[in-house]
């Protein structure tokens, strides 16, 4: 008797949770494949700490491999899914083709940055969902700061170390957080012209910062920022960008070269090329995390439209925690659907949110119990480190490292501009640029 293939789509919190869920229930039965453009998991809540000089990029990954025993790893972009066929298709690093044969899917293909039609930002802006991203804003905050020291005029100087964050939400609001502390331990090494500081602003069309959060979270983050000297802007959203700045729906042209856009995800675009039911671009699923009428096909994490047995016909919301425990449900469902176990549907309680807003600062409300300050500090990174699945004592040491020593403010130059675009379907890669007339292969 053949072994049954499950073929699980993306690597983030919902399909590394399938993974290992159905790693440990299978014990060895099932071939189980795991299809992922990079050969790590993304531990995404960190990459703020990144992008700040805090964590080494290399800390904030998992090695697929190395923790997820009894599961074939193929490194590749999935492009398309025929149902009918029970195939997946594949794009590996090299250009290479590819197609996965399945008795059981699972899509957890996760989301990229959400796109709003103003003019400029597609081509001036640059989000915060992958690794490469975080270096090249670490890379370009640094060096906006030397040569806004080196600049001769005030105003080039002002533009220069002036960073605009849109989108208040858990990242943008992380981002500003750290990015603030980051430019000012920057400019003790690299002084600015006299009067002239480092600035951030925050912007968002909600009417608090942490819209989506508890409103003792957002007072809490909101009066920290402040106090730090973020510029927190509520009710504001950006008209045009342009490669010297932005023009604010004010009126108010804000001089600046670094645009950070945090306004959100959409689901990742696989999901629209399936022929199925989706709500608001995220894939239906029932209770079980199946697709209706593909009892083979299961789907979870932000892609998918998951009833929330919480709020009567709405669907869970597109968090990192949803993600995880989506994940662990479908693993025990698709195996449950091949005789090991019973299915369950998706539950979940929610314990809390945390908000990492740099030093000993953050916001927290584990089990709706408020706090702030260093406790909700050392709560935050004790929930940050007990919910990695590996890592931890790296995390942990560059954390001392970093409270112990100044941060080491270097431009590595590793992603450049032009790799990390705002628009693409896959932000955990960057860009290869070529350079024109140049016809090598990569190999």
């Amino acid at each position: 008797m053949s072994r049954s293939r499950i073929v699980i789509v993306g690597a983030g919190f919902a399909g590394y949770r399938a993974a290992r869920t159905l790693s440990r229930l299978s014990k060895g039965r099932a071939d189980i494949t795991l299809l992922n453009p990079t050969d790590y998991f993304l531990y995404l809540p960190l990459l703020p700490q990144v992008a700040a000089g805090v964590l080494e990029p290399r800390r904030t990954t998992v090695s697929l491999g190395g923790t997820l025993p009894n599961v074939r790893h193929v490194l590749g972009e999935a492009d398309g899914v025929d149902l009918e066929r029970r195939t997946v298709r594949y794009a590996d690093p090299e250009g290479g083709r590819g197609e996965l044969t399945y008795d059981r899917l699972v899509l957890t293909v996760g989301s990229v940055n959400k796109l709003l039609p103003v003019p400029g930002v597609a081509q001036h802006a640059h989000g915060f969902r992958g690794i490469p991203e975080a270096l090249y804003l670490r890379d370009h905050v640094t060096r906006q700061i030397e040569l806004a020291s080196a600049a001769e005029h005030p105003p080039t100087c002002r533009s220069r170390c002036t960073f605009v964050v849109v989108g208040a939400g858990y990242t943008g609001t992380e981002v500003a957080a750290h990015g603030k502390m980051f430019t000012d331990a920057l400019v003790r090494k690299n002084p600015l012209r006299e009067g002239i500081h480092p600035r951030w602003l925050l912007l968002d069309i909600a009417p608090r910062v942490l819209p989506e959060l508890d409103e003792r979270l957002s007072r809490t983050a909101d009066r920290v920022l402040r106090k730090r000297g973020v510029d927190v802007r509520t009710g504001t959203s950006v008209k045009e960008a342009t490669a010297q700045g932005v023009l604010l729906d004010s009126g108010e042209h804000v001089d600046t070269r670094t645009l950070i856009w945090c306004v959100g995800v959409r689901p990742d675009p696989l999901v629209d090329g399936l022929g199925q039911p989706l709500d608001r671009g995220r894939l239906v699923v029932d209770e079980y995390l199946n697709v209706p009428g593909h009892p083979e096909v299961f789907a979870c994490g932000d892609a998918a439209a998951v009833p929330d047995p919480n709020n009567p016909g709405g669907t869970a919301p597109m968090t990192a925690q949803h993600a995880w425990r989506q994940g662990r449900t479908a693993g025990r469902n698709v195996a449950a659907s091949l005789g090991r176990g019973t299915r369950i549907p998706y539950r979940h309680r929610d314990m809390g949110f945390t908000v990492d807003l740099g030093g000993a600062q953050a916001a927290a409300n584990p089990f709706g119990i408020p706090l702030s300050g260093p406790i909700a500090g050392a709560l935050t990174r004790g929930y940050h480190l007990a919910s990695m699945p590996g890592n931890r004592v790296r995390v942990a040491a560059d954390w001392l490292l970093d409270a112990m020593l100044p941060r080491q403010g270097v431009q590595l130059g590793l992603v450049r501009s032009g790799s990390v675009p705002l628009e693409s379907a896959s932000p955990e890669l960057a860009r290869v640029l070529r350079v024109p007339g140049d016809t090598t292969e990569d190999h």
